[in-house]
């Protein structure tokens, strides 16, 4: 009589882990981070019609790395989630912390209930009306949640973006100072792969970024365009932009 083939949990929550993980540190990376008037993201994403970075509601917006369709689909039924709860009840009632856990209770399920996880990581941020009430939740592929401080990184080399940020990044930064930060941090660490701390060149066209305005009257999302990333940033606009896979 045959041995049926048995794989222990453990063995199969690890792979399915050690899978997810490596799907996602082999895209780019995108940073977010408070500075004094909101909340920056940056990515570096040459294309301009698949986001990484997109708003949600009001005051909160979505950055994800990984597979564009998987991070997509969370990305709408978040969206559908907010309008929903805002038309129902108040617009005031739809908050990052909620989105959070409805993400998580999704990627859960997605990690324990089917044979291959989503291959993604996702920031929830929500700017208050002063700093301390900002808020930036940390999503993995298996539903966990991190209530983070200041800065995230995701994607690529996460851990050496993240302690380049812990090193040059202050809460009383300005818009041009933030960028500057995260640019230089994507630009030493954040190539696909893992950089191997060798600055490389990144371009306004080159880059996808966006903030949560906290002045802002009720809609907080902006995008930044090339030219004013390249004002910002000090370089010259050249508008180079070749086509690329989004990771």
């Amino acid at each position: 009589m045959s041995v049926p083939f048995y794989v222990s949990p453990e063995q199969i929550t690890k792979d399915k882990a050690d899978f997810a993980r490596k799907g996602i540190a082999r895209g780019r990376s995108v940073v977010v981070l408070q500075y004094a008037d909101g909340i920056l993201f940056v990515a570096e994403n040459p294309s301009r019609a698949l986001h990484k970075v997109s708003e949600i509601y009001d005051r909160i917006a979505f950055a994800a790395v990984g597979r564009y369709n998987e991070f997509e689909n969370l990305r709408v039924a978040g969206v559908r989630l907010a309008d929903m709860r805002g038309y129902s009840y108040d617009r005031r009632d739809v908050s990052s912390r909620s989105l959070a856990n409805a993400y998580a209770q999704t990627l859960g399920a997605i990690f324990t209930e089917t044979t291959k996880p989503y291959e993604v990581e996702i920031t929830i941020a929500e700017v208050g009306l002063i700093a301390a009430d900002d808020q930036l939740y940390r999503l993995t592929f298996d539903g966990s949640v991190a209530d983070e401080h200041g800065f995230v990184a995701m994607g690529g080399s996460a851990d050496a973006i993240t302690a380049e940020l812990r090193e040059h990044w202050s809460e009383s930064m300005d818009l041009a100072g933030a960028l500057r930060v995260a640019v230089d941090a994507l630009a030493r660490h954040g190539a696909p792969g893992g950089g191997d701390g060798e600055p490389r060149a990144l371009t306004p066209a080159q880059l996808e970024v966006a903030v949560l305005e906290r002045s802002r009257p009720r809609r907080t999302f902006r995008r930044l365009a090339s030219a004013r990333l390249a004002e910002l940033l000090g370089v010259e606009d050249t508008e180079e932009q070749a086509p690329a896979e989004l990771q």
